[in-house]
């Protein structure tokens, strides 16, 4: 207590300045209109900087919870969608009974917790499994396009084999043709995959969407994946194909799983006429 008294004795001169020109620029303030009103603009200034910046940082603590919650609206919203609606007219959409109604598809979200993409046979592991009704040979897709495929499954987790493996393939097609190939991974770039056995018929050019082919019982026919890079012909026919994949391999956030009710009845069907 000694020491502030003692410094407030030696210096109370210039305390005493400073409280006086303090109290100067506020008489002189509130008596201009023009020094008042840049004193408002600069203070605006000085603390909308700052709440713009606590706001900055509060959106990304709340990144995570605003992606996951828009990720589980998707996957709502395509749970409807995979619904039959022949006879509905009009429906509450916070409240469907699916028992009604015939559905195909069903989504689950899921979060990626591990992504390999610099490896011959990569794999993504994510946070569902088991009890949320995953099993394996599962498509795996988020709003960008084609993932992988679900592989070995645990009760909450699963393994992925992604479109970066080279074990990978998925039938894919052109967006605006009914010409099929096969999608695989050359262990080169992670942003460019290959499309193989596409008849020389088909006409493509650099630029062409593919999507994926429906002509398996894993995804649904029109699932995007990328965008012809470039393309070679050999003895009339195409010896590579270069497809630039929507999505960011290198950076897999949130996932839809996609599980088809009609897959076991495909398959019992086929192998009963293969049989014969």
């Amino acid at each position: 207590m000694q020491q502030i008294i003692s410094f407030l004795d030696k210096n109370k001169l210039f305390i005493l300045f400073l409280l006086l020109e303090f109290f100067a620029i506020i008489f002189t303030i509130q008596s201009h209109s023009f020094h008042k009103s840049k004193f408002v603009n600069s203070a605006n200034f000085l603390t909308g900087g700052v709440y713009n910046k606590i706001n900055n940082f509060k959106e990304f603590l709340l990144l995570k919870k605003e992606n996951e919650r828009l990720n589980d609206e998707n996957v709502y919203l395509k749970n409807l969608l995979g619904l039959d609606s022949t006879n509905i007219v009009q429906r509450d959409l916070t409240h469907v009974d699916s028992l009604k109604y015939k559905r195909k598809y069903v989504y689950t979200g899921a979060k990626v917790i591990n992504n390999n993409y610099r490896k011959n046979n990569n794999y993504l592991t994510i946070d569902k499994g088991s009890n949320q009704g995953l099993e394996s040979d599962l498509a795996v897709i988020n709003g960008k396009g084609i993932v992988g495929i679900t592989k070995s499954v645990s009760g909450n987790y699963a393994t992925v084999l992604s479109i970066l493996n080279v074990n990978s393939r998925i039938n894919a097609k052109l967006l605006n043709s009914d010409h099929y190939g096969s999608l695989s991974w050359d262990n080169n770039d992670y942003n460019v995959v290959q499309l193989l056995d596409l008849p020389i018929q088909a006409a493509i050019y650099a630029g062409d969407t593919i999507v994926s082919g429906g002509k398996s019982t894993i995804f649904p026919e029109g699932i995007p994946i990328g965008t012809i890079k470039d393309f070679k012909t050999l003895n009339n026919n195409y010896e590579f194909i270069n497809i630039t994949l929507f999505n960011d391999m290198s950076s897999i956030g949130f996932v839809q799983v996609i599980k088809n009710f009609d897959k076991m009845e495909i398959k019992s069907i086929e192998e009963k006429s293969t049989n014969e």
